[in-house]
């Protein structure tokens, strides 16, 4: 199993970042790759997404479920459909980041996934592309996505863009 964990400060409690992060559909707005998320469910446990993502020449449809939630501190989820993945939201209070005595709040992204379950069929692949050099060339890109999202989560947080640090915990083998 690959992992991949970042996690940042926002400034702000941890109920408004957990309300924040179970509007999963928002996401599209963040990410490159994926373009498009649908909701089947109320947002709690159970409530299904379609994720669909575009990368190169492939474009694929995640479906992923919501496990489990904690408000306001983690929200957890598995993908239920070719890939096994499962990760999870994690918020916790960090008054040693807040200014000027406001709050603030440290926010982790987990990703648990094992790529040899991936199937070249359920991607469709381009002939003469083997699996590997898609897994392979995937890893970075799982970082860098994890990261971009953080980034853009705590602009839209926050009200502005500014420098955000991202404490990378976790990255998969061998990138």
């Amino acid at each position: 199993m690959d992992e991949v964990e970042v996690s940042t400060v926002i400034r702000l409690p941890p109920e408004e970042v957990y309300e924040f992060i179970v509007d999963f559909p928002r996401y599209a707005r963040y990410s490159k790759y994926l373009t498009d998320v649908r909701q089947h469910g109320d947002g709690t446990p159970g409530t299904r997404y379609d994720l669909r993502f575009a990368w190169w020449k492939l474009t694929y449809t995640a479906r992923s479920e919501v496990t489990g939630a904690e408000p306001p501190y983690r929200l957890d989820w598995k993908l239920v459909k070719d890939l096994k993945a499962h990760g999870h939201w994690a918020i916790e209070p960090a008054p040693e980041e807040a200014l000027d005595g406001g709050d603030a709040s440290r926010l982790s992204l987990r990703v648990d996934f094992d790529p040899e379950t991936a199937s070249s069929d359920s991607l469709g692949l381009p002939r003469f592309v083997s699996m590997g050099w898609v897994i392979e060339k995937a890893k970075p890109l799982i970082v860098e996505e994890a990261q971009r999202v953080v980034e853009r989560i705590v602009a839209d947080l926050e009200g502005e863009r500014r420098d955000v640090e991202l404490t990378i915990h976790r990255t998969p083998d061998s990138i």
